[in-house]
């Protein structure tokens, strides 16, 4: 097993990648899996509110990056 160095990364991008793993693809994942149980309202509310914490973390990361 070998080891991977990350100390080219960014913090930027290693925080926007974190923040997108914890908050964005699970929200995505729960869409469609309410998509498949017929509650496509709860799926598309689940999207929307994906896309905005999205364009919030975008937002935040001009302010302060």
């Amino acid at each position: 097993m070998t080891y991977v160095d990350i100390s080219n990364i960014s913090v930027e991008v290693l925080v926007t990648v974190l923040l997108f793993l914890l908050i964005i693809a699970p929200l995505f994942s729960l869409a469609i899996l309410r998509f498949f149980q017929g509650r496509p309202k709860a799926g598309f509310t689940l999207i929307a509110t994906g896309i905005i914490i999205y364009f919030v973390l975008q937002l935040v990361g001009k302010l302060f990056f």
